[in-house]
């Protein structure tokens, strides 16, 4: 025990070199401005208000004291044999205390009721801490829950009874294998934690991931265009544009033959073509909304046209890819381009108003923080973003991960999707500005005054159909926030709802059979009222939505090869743009 107790504080040593040299030989220099300030300037609001008044602070204080009381009563009553009342469901059901000694075991017992009471207690005082605005309020509440995800007893060795026994049963041996993970972590993170959560040696882009055969037929400086082999003899004459985000990669829509919504799509007689992003640098600085736009999609758009000879097209947006497609297509209503002939939208937001949690990290003193960051570079690392998204759901995506891999030692398992999730991408300065400032900040979008290419944008402009789907538990774009946007379009809007959340409410192939979906009324009104009489559908939403793309136009051609005549392959896909890591 003793021996792996010193290699456990050597390899520490490890960590804290790989941490501390990046900095020292200036390779990274943490911002001015300490991203801690803003929570403990949120929290200190909060604070003061319950220590201004003696009589509030003591009330606050016996609330808290008066539970703890509850819980050693409770606790004597068990160790007696004696009845208690049973615990609500959820506490119950909590992953992070599935092991039967935190219920069977006193002393563990004990410290999971008092964690539950004083974080019940911490999120209380939040929401009845008076003379908060509302955006104070909601950063408090989430930074609240990141502190009491971090003070889980579960998190620490000597108060979680699994780490405990792992411990004393493997003397120690434990810890030294997660340390050597921490100390290899923050390595492959050149001085950052960049924290492992799948085995990333057993995937590999192009080998056993986005394997849909294809070409890249064209690219400049913002994207590659794929164009996806047929797989039937005829396909539907309007093609079909996938417009993915740039926050993370395309490939989220092929992780393997049997998750593929690209190789579903072509298999339905779709003529697929899909943006690849580029993973930007220092040279993309300067790349904003506008380049996207016109290098991007309208660019997309041009190359569809040489491929196939179509200027009609569907077009799907997926994410922030979906915001930047409805924007686009607001700015092709003033200038008269009709080529985008429907519109899929995929967990898209176009308000902003009940955008969740990302609100947290965004206002003017965070932007500005961020933009002297980004500026000192050109581009926002892609663990900064990764981190955030992270944190949205820091009980499931960071906390877990820290215990399995750092203090039980324990590699985790490969997972397609968490390889992907980990793929994370660079953000070009003007491009991740202008959508934080008019998006999450000021709502642009939704209110008429974003402006690309000095024209104002009208949502109303937007006359095509569009089918836009939500997801029952997505974090990253709420579906009462989709539902809001989808009237904010001047044409004939089909809003979905679909279970599950931001990945697997979208990636749900038809032979699974699993979740369900949602249709209904027009989406008018509140979104809780459209869903009490919506109908549901059992399994995946993909026939539904390709009926809707036939029901628009069903016209077929003979299957097309990538590039037609006009373009030669420029390499095989997924192309090399998606393979440039952060």
């Amino acid at each position: 025990m003793a021996l792996n107790f010193a290699r456990t504080l050597e390899n520490l040593g490890k960590a804290a070199s790989a941490w501390l040299e990046p900095r020292e030989r200036g390779e990274i220099q943490d911002p001015a401005t300490d991203p801690m300030a803003d929570m403990v300037k949120t929290m200190s609001k909060v604070t003061e208000y319950w220590l201004s008044d003696p009589r509030r602070t003591f009330e606050a204080q016996t609330q808290l004291l008066s539970s703890y009381f509850g819980i050693w009563s409770r606790t004597l009553s068990k160790m007696n044999g004696e009845a208690v009342p049973p615990e609500d469901e959820a506490i119950k059901k909590e992953k992070r205390f599935a092991d039967q000694d935190w219920q069977r075991n006193p002393f563990f017992d004990f410290l999971r009721q008092a964690y539950f009471v004083t974080a019940g207690w911490a999120e209380k005082m939040v929401a009845e801490a008076e003379g908060l605005d509302p955006h104070t309020r909601h950063k408090a509440a989430f930074y609240t829950k990141q502190i009491t995800a971090a003070l889980s007893p579960a998190n620490f060795v000597a108060t979680n009874p699994e780490l405990y026994r792992e411990t004393v049963a493997t003397s120690g041996a434990n810890l030294v294998k997660g340390m050597a993970m921490l100390a290899e972590d923050i390595k492959a993170g050149g001085g950052d934690l960049k924290m492992r959560q799948t085995d990333a040696t057993k995937f590999a882009v192009g080998t056993n991931m986005a394997l849909t055969p294809g070409k890249v037929v064209a690219q400049d400086d913002v994207c590659q265009i794929i164009q996806y082999d047929a797989a039937t003899d005829t396909v539907l004459k309007r093609p079909l544009l996938i417009c993915p985000p740039w926050i993370n990669k395309f490939y989220i829509l092929d992780l393997n033959p049997q998750k593929s919504f690209i190789k579903w799509c072509v298999e339905q007689g779709h003529t697929v073509f899909v943006i690849s992003w580029v993973n930007p640098d220092e040279r993309h600085r300067d790349k904003d909304w506008s380049s996207y736009a016109r290098e991007g999609i309208d660019f997309a758009l041009d190359t569809i046209e040489k491929a196939t000879g179509e200027k009609e097209v569907n077009a799907i947006g997926y994410c922030v890819g979906g915001t930047l497609l409805a924007a686009t297509l607001a700015l092709h209503a003033k200038e008269k381009n009709k080529r985008i002939k429907t519109a899929t939208l995929f967990t898209t937001q176009v308000d902003f108003t009940h955008a969740g949690d990302l609100k947290v990290f965004v206002d003017e003193e965070q932007l500005a923080a961020l933009e002297e960051q980004m500026q000192a570079t050109g581009y926002l690392k892609g663990s900064k973003m990764a981190t955030a998204f992270n944190m949205l759901r820091a009980s499931e995506l960071i906390w877990p991960y820290m215990v399995n891999n750092y203090l039980k030692g324990q590699a985790p398992m490969p997972f397609d999707l968490l390889y992907w999730n980990s793929d994370s991408t660079r953000m070009a300065a003007a491009n991740h500005s202008f959508y934080l400032r008019n998006c999450y900040l000021t709502n642009a979008l939704a209110k008429g005054e974003m402006v690309l290419d000095d024209q104002a944008l009208s949502l109303k402009d937007v006359k095509i159909p569009i089918y836009n789907l939500a997801t029952r538990e997505d974090h990253i774009a709420p579906p009462k926030s989709v539902f809001l946007g989808s009237q904010l379009f001047g044409g004939p809007v089909d809003f979905v709802l679909s279970g599950s959340g931001h990945i697997a409410g979208v990636v749900n192939p038809p032979d699974k059979h699993k979740y369900q979906f949602w249709t209904g009324a027009k989406p008018k009104g509140e979104y809780e009222d459209w869903t009490k009489d919506a109908q549901e559908t059992a399994g995946s939403w993909w026939p539904h939505w390709h009926g809707w793309i036939e029901a628009h136009n069903d016209k077929r051609v003979p299957a097309r090869k990538p590039g037609g005549t006009a373009l030669n392959a420029i390499e095989n896909a997924p192309g090399s743009y998606v393979l440039e890591r952060s």
